[in-house]
């Protein structure tokens, strides 16, 4: 297997490594020769074995499901004294370069069960396995390449020493959010979800409700308004305000029609999950312009939530992190029916967990994870408001909900003339 994967590794002297310790990354890299560098943080203090293995399939489909098993079939099989953190190579400023894996600090007194496991998922599955050994005098590391077919570590042309790399510019994930993360174009979401027919029955169901691309650009005759926020911060009792006031349709995405499968979804690994609902965009956009030669549309979510959340979960780290105001992941699909008008609402933190805890009702794991962390929240509400194409106007939900619709009425009636 390490045969097969090594080419899908390409410049390994030039990849950058990263290794997330207590949500904090550590960057280190390889070389030929070693110059009296320092031993990269992840490597010090450690008297145990240190192991990476990185999915490496050229199937990004094939990649993304076993990545989302690995770490189950990790924790399933090894020893309780390895500890396991995130890890991810890439090249750096090269998109779609980076490949995702687990870092594994053995500190069991053999070596035998985790290299047993190690070597068996060299033989079936699409891993790159190396282990790292310390020099005699302890400050130098060295990387090795696990072949496949024996039962020994091949170095690679020379022993790759590690030293320590500089944080890249940009979160390294941003390299792979564009048509991984966040999808942009039809095309590309369907692609995904049809090389997923043979393995997810559902994603045929989905395939059949699929409208043309012309049908999802169709601008209609009338104003779509589209509102979004986080969960409880009015959304259903402003849209469908809005629907009685102006006379106007009530569509939702992700659409009705998708219901059945969404939890079949929900379960899948980013790359597929995000393709659905990217897919239920266009779905919902086709729906719009239809209600659209008819009268004003209001859209309780669109694109914008389906691209926030998509970028808060795929970027770790502080808000700081994500891709920078103005940078191409926040651009609207250029074949999606862009509305007239989005209004994102906004609420205080703790009147927001209020309403949830009110509600009582089931949530994604997403919207589970903005109960409790602050972070994931601030990275969710700044990735909403870097979209462009349309932006988003931002509306404070916290006063009564009469007074609310007054103000996004007055906001229509000034942006759509109605």
């Amino acid at each position: 297997m390490a045969r097969r994967t090594m080419s899908l590794l390409p410049y390994c002297s030039s990849r950058v490594f990263s290794v997330e310790l207590n949500g904090t990354p550590f960057y280190f890299s390889t070389q030929e020769k070693h110059g009296g560098e320092e031993v990269p943080r992840v490597f010090r203090e450690n008297n145990g074995r240190c192991y990476s293995l990185l999915v490496c399939s050229s199937d990004r489909i094939k990649r993304a499901k076993f990545y989302g098993e690995l770490k189950d079939k990790l924790l399933t099989h090894l020893p309780p004294e390895c500890h396991l953190s995130p890890m991810s190579s890439f090249l750096p400023h090269v998109k779609g370069s980076l490949f995702k894996g687990y870092f594994l600090k053995d500190n069991s007194e053999s070596s035998s069960p985790t290299e047993r496991l190690l070597r068996d998922l060299t033989q079936r599955d699409p891993v790159l396995v190396c282990s790292y050994l310390r020099g005699a005098s302890g400050g130098v590391w060295t990387q090795h390449l696990w072949s496949d077919g024996d039962n020994h570590t091949m170095q690679m042309s020379k022993d790759s020493y590690v030293v320590p790399a500089e944080a890249p510019e940009n979160h390294p994930s941003t390299l792979n959010i564009i048509n991984s993360d966040v999808f942009y174009s039809f095309e590309e979401a369907y692609e995904v979800l049809q090389k997923c027919g043979d393995i997810i029955p559902e994603a045929r169901a989905v395939l059949e409700l699929l409208p043309s691309r012309a049908e999802a650009r169709r601008k209609p005759d009338f104003p779509v308004i589209v509102i979004e926020g986080l969960d409880a911060t009015g959304k259903t009792t402003l849209t469908e305000s809005l629907r009685d006031a102006l006379g106007a349709s009530l569509l939702r995405s992700p659409p009705h029609c998708l219901s059945p499968m969404r939890a079949c979804f929900d379960r899948e690994p980013p790359l597929i999950r995000r393709a659905f609902y990217a897919l239920g965009n266009y779905i919902t956009a086709e729906q719009i312009g239809q209600e659209g030669m008819k009268g004003p549309v209001i859209v309780d979510r669109f694109w914008h939530s389906t691209a926030a959340y998509a970028i808060a979960t795929a970027v770790g780290g502080p808000v700081c992190n994500l891709p920078e105001e103005g940078s191409e992941v926040y651009c609207w699909p250029s074949d999606l029916l862009q509305p007239s008008l989005v209004v994102c609402l906004t609420l205080d933190p703790e009147e927001r967990r209020r309403r949830l805890r009110d509600r009582g009702q089931g949530k994604t794991e997403e919207e589970q994870e903005l109960d409790h962390n602050q972070l994931f929240r601030l990275k969710v509400e700044a990735a909403y408001q870097r979209i462009s194409g349309p932006a988003c106007v931002t509306v404070d939900a916290s006063p009564p909900a009469d007074q609310v619709l007054q103000q996004v009425l007055l906001l229509i009636r000034g942006k759509c003339h109605l």
